[in-house]
């Protein structure tokens, strides 16, 4: 016979993430009288806090509030900081039950119950909420010299790169940013794009400045290129105009990230087969191919990140606490 956790340890729902989304689901389960804990490995809204320093929002606050609760920002778009103060109080203020630094290890489903055994401790939960997002993972390069010291694939501040040769990977928002702050604060940047341009969904009043940098000559771009490989102190590229080395201290490989898959395939939800790993789940009710497992924020998307973020998933909360409280009598 399986064993069960103690009935102090036992949920009505169980929340696997504590970003946004993971915090807006906890506040509606509060609203809907369900016992419910959060579960996050990091510390709260880990992913916003491991952001740039001074990474600025491309939405406006409102569109970051949960619960209808206001977010005041002092600029047009909110700043990483004005975010994690927000964030935090929401989260203090409403007094919602989040374990922090405990990571899960498994999940297993044992009739109509879960079993999840964490870092730290032993739970049991009618229901699971997976909103674990995607920051963790990068997507790899897969290339001779990519696991060397001076390879990164997050970037935190300029100031490291001062009088460096820094290669930045990738022309999405994160890779821009990168590196129009570290060629105002003094570092030489050369740009390496696998397309022809500039990341259409680049903020729309950073695209300019990056484009303008370039042409200028200030910032070295090779579009439709790619990295050979990366030693000590160069980078071997392919470009349209054949192969070229340059000299290089640190190469910061701004290239995406993805959800952690093999955790959902573990716990038995179907992925689909055409590399785009979208995970199962009814859209009525956020309900996966496993009953009680529910997917809420990016996650949803599978490798194309880009389609859901805070402004369009935190209804995610709404239809699976209203799905859950349908199920189970308080």
């Amino acid at each position: 016979m399986p064993t069960f956790p103690p009935i102090e340890n036992s949920f009505d729902v169980l929340i696997i993430g504590a970003g946004p989304i993971g915090i807006a689901c906890a506040l509606e389960c509060k609203k809907k009288g369900l016992n419910y804990i959060v579960i996050e490995k990091g510390t709260l809204t880990n992913s916003i806090y491991n952001y740039p320093l001074n990474m600025t929002f491309f939405s406006t606050s409102e569109k970051l509030e949960i619960d209808e609760i206001p977010f005041i920002s002092n600029n047009p778009k909110p700043t990483r900081n004005e975010a994690l103060e927000y964030y935090r109080r929401v989260a203090t203020s409403n007094k919602l039950h989040i374990n922090l630094y405990e990571k899960i290890l498994s999940v297993e489903k044992i009739e109509n119950h879960f079993n999840i055994i964490s870092e730290k401790n032993k739970y049991r939960a009618k229901n699971i909420i997976v909103s674990t997002g995607f920051y963790d993972i990068p997507k790899m390069l897969d290339i001779t010299g990519e696991a060397l010291p001076k390879v990164m694939h997050y970037y935190k501040e300029a100031h490291p790169f001062v009088m460096q040769k820094v290669v930045v990977v990738g022309a999405s928002n994160s890779a821009v940013d990168a590196a129009l702050e570290i060629w105002r604060k003094g570092g030489e940047v050369t740009v390496i794009v696998r397309g022809p341009q500039i990341g259409e969904r680049v903020k729309y009043w950073v695209k300019p400045d990056i484009e303008n940098r370039i042409k200028e000559g200030s910032i070295k771009a090779y579009f439709n290129a790619e990295i050979e490989k990366i030693t000590e102190t160069e980078v071997f590229i392919y470009t349209p105009n054949g192969k070229k080395v340059l000299k290089n201290d640190f190469v910061i490989a701004l290239t995406g990230y993805r959800p952690d898959f093999d955790f959902l395939k573990k716990m038995g939800v179907h992925l689909s087969e055409d590399g785009k790993q979208f995970p199962a789940y009814n859209p009525e009710t956020m309900e996966t191919n496993v009953k009680g497992l529910y997917l809420a924020g990016v996650i949803c998307g599978g490798m194309e990140t880009y389609k859901w973020f805070i402004e369009n998933s935190r209804v995610h909360s709404k239809i699976i606490a209203a799905h859950i409280s349908g199920k189970i009598q308080p």
